[in-house]
Formats: structure tokens, C-alpha cells, sequence
């Protein structure tokens, strides 16, 4: 008997042990699988619980070895944690890139690639030829069919997203609105000028910064200039971010290492170049230079954040030589603007620093203001309100405020109006609608009055998306690549329709000209014909 009950014991030892080595197999070998096994397995005492948690999160990272080992790559989304992942490897996009432009040249060989000289001279202010001739045929009008130029500029040509031109469509299929045409693109985070039936981009491939110009109806890549040029950083990846600016057939383009270059928009021709970083002494930001470039009259204004005087410079738009620079502020990573406030025409612009007026015509400081922020980072446009009122807004907990600046004597006085933690725009501008404010804050659609600084409603997760106002309603462009339509009304958060435009991380700004919805993120782009008919 003592006999028997030995072996049964030994049996079930056995047993236990082999059952254990299978476990422990699974866990290593298949680890989803392993945690399945785990988590059937009988016992519920305190001990056995905790035995299961620490084999959960044995499991866990191993999954995730397993996936890093097998390519997978993981994306930060704007709240600073993982929140996109893919197995498709930068060289198999750019091959893929590649393969469509290619097959676009075979098809109609009108396009034409221009890579500068490693001889020309950078940040001379003198003119640098690019080495291939010019596109057949690129030389002759644009088409008469193109309405004015428009949306020419980031955020369009006035930079407070607001989309005028003609009504959009604002009952959208349940599908979704039919792509015109969609293709690979390379990174970056710049968004479109449009004009003249083209869109003009600036992105990364491999380990060049790329100028280029797309037929706006077809996506066909009509020109092309690049220069050796890599920044990446780990929050937002690699690639430009400044949005090319159009003006009187001319492209103003500032990569993310601050190369800048003139370009005729009809032939991809470089027509003067420089580095705004090394010429004015000036370290880039963390996140890159992000500036878009801004036309006023004669004048091509950036800022480098140089010191001594070189914070903010205006090149002449036709030459590149100096006309005036200004001011000792580290810069941030808004666009400066032309407006009109307080009875002046001025340009708007917020350093890491302050908000402030300029005088357009020699960079005097007229007003400034205190704008500081953690990590030093303002990237949301300000919105003039009205002739005397600038609304400001920034994230990382910091909130937004109205300022009202008149005039006092030969100068401006400045004061808060209100200030609250409402709206928090990251990097994403609010856009401005019968005196109530739409914007993101923190991942989340909200509306403010403009006067009171009361918050109407919040509500609809949209990550760390761009939005634009057309037709009294709101297009957001999603952190995930959703385009989702919202009556701007204050009563209510009011969506009307949404579909899938892109896949993946999304933050890239939308353009809209000639009733063409144009998106982009860091892997593709698209067009969506949104005009009313």
C-alpha cells in the first residue's frame, strides 16, 4: 500500500513538473500562448496570484522582444508614450517611394530632378544654379483653369487656417469622401502651399531634405531639389518641419538644419541659398526649425534665433541679401504672421519668450509680452480676434490668454483681457469662428468664447490633430489620420461625419485651395475633392 501511494505521489510529481515544463516552454517560445496556459492553471492563493502577475509581465516583455527583434518600430504619439507601431522599415518605404515616382516618369516623362551642387555656396546670399536643366515644358504658363493663388502659405496665406475661397460639401458619404489620388510621400512634418495647380512640400528621403512640386489634380511629381540634410529626434522622428512658402512664382523652402532656398515654382530652378543657422550664429532647437518662412513686400522674413541682433532677419525675397535683423530671443517653433492691430500693420510672431509686434518695415520691437513655457516650447499660431485683441495658447499645462493691445502715444500698451487653462494647443493652432474659438486641447476638440474665455464645450478625442474652419464647420485632421467634419457651433460638440484619410501618426497640417483637401503625414499623402459644386 505504502508502495502504491509512493508511485501515485511520484506520478503526480511527474506530472506537475512536466506541466510546469510546458508552461515555461510556452512562455518563452510563444509568450501569448505561455500566458494563456498560465492563467488556466488552478490555484488562487496569494502566492500562486503574484506567481501569475510576475509571469504576466515576464510575458509582456517578452512579446515586445520579440517584436523588436522581428523590426517592429513604435512611434511616440503627442502625449509622449507609444502609441504606433509598424514592421515596415524606412528602407522599404523609400523604396517604395521611389517605385512610384519612377513609374510616374515612365508614364508621362515630364519630371525632373534637381540636386545642388556640392560646390555651391552656402549661406553667401548669392545665387546657386541648380545642375539640371529645366522641366520640358515647365518653362511655358500655368494653366489659365487655376483660380489666383490662395492657400500659399502655412496655414493658408493669412496663417489662421481659415478656408474662404468657396463652400466645402458639408454632408460627406458614409464611406467617406473618395480619394482624388493617394501616394507614398517622404517624412517630415511640413504641410502644402498650393498655387497655380501645384502643391508645393518639403520632406525627408533617406538622407536628403527634399523641395517638391506635385500637380495638384494627378499627385504627379513635377520637380524635385534636394541637398544633404538628416535631423531626427525622438519625439517626432525625422524630417523638415516648416511648410514652403509660394510668392510671385518664387518658393521659399527651410529645411529642418535651417538650409533655405529660393526656387522657381515652374522649373524647380535654385535661385539663391543659405544656411539661416551658421550665417547668424544661431543653434537649432531641440525640435528643429519649424518656422515657416513669411513674404512681406520685398522682404523674406525668418527666425534663426541668432544673437546679437539676429533673432528674427528679412532677407530681400529677390536677391537674398540682409535687409535688417532684430532682436536676441531664442526662437520657438511658430510661424510669424502679417496682421493688422492696434492701427498698424505689424508682424506677429511669439519667440521662446515673449509675444511681440515688429514693425514689417525694419524689425523694431513695437509690443511684447511675457509668454513663457515648460520646456521652452511655444508652437501653436496666436489668432487676432479682432483689431485690438490676440488670443495665445500653449500645452504642458500652461492654458491660453487674451491680450488687448492699443495704442499709447507713439507706442503700445498691453494687458490681459482673461486667462485660463481651457485651451491648451501643443502644436496645434485654434482657428476662429463668429467670436468663439476652436481648437485642441490636450487631445481633446473644444470651444471657447473669444471674449469671456468660457469654455462651451469639450468633447471628441482627436489626439494631437490639425484643424481647419471652411463653411461654419471644423475639419480636423486626427493624430491617427481620420478626417472628421464638426459643426462649429457653441451649443455643442456636434460631429458629423469621420472616415480614415491616412494611416499612421498624423500631425501634419491640411492644406484646402481650389476646393482640394490636401493631407500628408510622414509615410503618404492625398487629395480629396471637397469644394461644393
Amino acid at each position: 500500500m505504502m508502495q502504491a501511494s509512493g508511485t501515485i505521489e511520484d506520478t503526480q510529481m511527474s506530472a506537475a513538473l512536466r506541466s510546469r515544463g510546458v508552461l515555461w516552454l510556452a512562455m518563452l517560445l510563444v509568450p501569448p500562448a505561455g500566458l494563456v496556459l498560465l492563467w488556466l492553471r488552478p490555484g488562487w492563493r496569494i502566492g500562486s496570484i503574484l506567481g501569475k502577475l510576475g509571469g504576466t509581465l515576464l510575458c509582456a516583455m517578452l512579446t515586445l522582444g520579440y517584436l523588436f527583434l522581428f523590426g517592429m518600430r513604435v512611434e511616440l504619439s503627442g502625449y509622449g508614450v507609444p502609441g504606433f507601431f509598424t514592421f515596415q522599415k524606412p528602407e522599404a518605404h523609400f523604396e517604395q517611394l521611389e517605385k512610384n515616382r519612377a513609374a510616374q516618369k515612365a508614364e508621362e516623362p515630364k519630371s525632373q530632378s534637381v540636386e545642388e551642387s556640392k560646390g555651391a555656396t552656402v549661406g553667401s546670399g548669392v545665387a546657386a544654379s541648380a545642375s539640371a536643366p529645366a522641366t520640358p515644358g515647365a518653362d511655358k504658363p500655368a494653366r489659365a483653369a487655376f483660380p489666383a493663388p490662395y492657400w500659399t502659405a502655412f496655414r493658408g496665406a493669412k496663417r489662421d487656417a481659415v478656408y474662404d475661397e468657396m463652400p466645402i460639401l458639408t454632408t460627406w458619404p458614409r464611406e467617406g469622401l473618395k480619394p482624388l489620388w493617394r501616394q507614398p510621400i517622404g517624412g517630415g512634418y511640413a504641410s502644402f502651399s498650393v498655387a497655380d495647380g501645384r502643391a508645393f512640400t518639403i520632406e525627408q528621403r533617406r538622407g536628403n531634405e527634399v523641395v517638391a512640386a506635385y500637380d495638384i489634380e494627378t499627385g504627379r511629381e513635377l520637380w524635385t531639389v534636394s541637398w544633404p540634410a538628416h535631423f531626427q529626434e525622438p519625439m517626432g522622428g525625422p524630417g523638415p518641419r516648416a511648410t514652403p512658402t509660394w510668392d510671385g512664382g518664387r518658393v521659399y523652402a527651410l529645411g529642418a538644419t535651417g538650409e533655405f532656398r529660393c526656387i522657381e515654382a515652374a522649373t524647380g530652378k535654385v535661385l539663391w541659398s543659405k544656411n539661416i543657422l551658421s550665417e547668424n550664429g544661431a543653434a537649432n532647437l531641440n525640435w528643429a526649425m519649424a518656422a515657416s518662412p513669411l513674404v512681406v513686400d520685398d522682404k523674406v522674413i525668418v527666425q534663426p534665433g541668432g544673437r546679437s541682433g539676429k533673432s528674427v532677419v528679412a532677407y530681400s525675397k529677390l536677391t537674398g541679401q540682409v535687409i535688417w535683423s532684430a532682436l536676441d530671443d531664442t526662437q520657438a517653433y511658430t510661424s510669424p504672421m502679417v496682421v493688422h492691430l492696434a492701427g498698424r500693420r505689424q508682424i506677429l510672431t511669439v519667440s521662446g519668450e515673449r509675444a511681440m509686434g515688429l514693425a514689417a518695415e525694419d524689425g523694431a520691437l513695437l509690443w511684447d509680452y511675457p509668454w513663457t513655457t515648460q520646456y521652452g516650447v511655444n508652437a501653436a499660431q496666436p489668432i487676432v480676434v479682432d483689431q485690438t485683441h490676440v488670443f495665445l495658447s500653449a500645452g504642458y499645462g500652461h492654458g491660453s490668454e487674451l491680450l488687448e493691445v492699443t495704442p499709447s502715444g507713439s507706442a503700445f500698451q498691453v494687458r490681459t483681457v482673461w486667462q485660463n487653462v481651457y485651451m491648451k494647443n501643443r502644436f496645434n493652432g485654434s482657428v476662429l469662428h463668429q467670436g468663439y474659438i476652436y481648437g485642441i486641447d490636450e487631445g481633446i476638440l473644444t470651444c471657447l468664447d473669444a471674449r469671456t474665455g468660457e469654455r462651451k464645450w469639450k468633447g471628441g478625442r482627436y489626439g494631437f490633430g490639425q484643424v481647419l474652419l471652411a463653411s461654419g464647420h471644423v475639419i480636423v485632421l486626427t493624430e491617427t489620420g481620420d478626417l472628421v467634419l464638426v459643426r462649429a457651433t457653441p451649443q455643442r460638440h456636434e460631429e458629423l461625419a469621420s472616415f480614415s484619410a491616412l494611416e499612421g501618426k498624423t500631425w501634419n497640417v491640411p492644406a484646402l485651395a481650389g476646393g482640394l483637401l490636401l493631407v500628408r503625414n510622414t509615410t503618404e499623402m492625398a487629395a480629396f475633392r471637397i469644394g461644393a459644386p
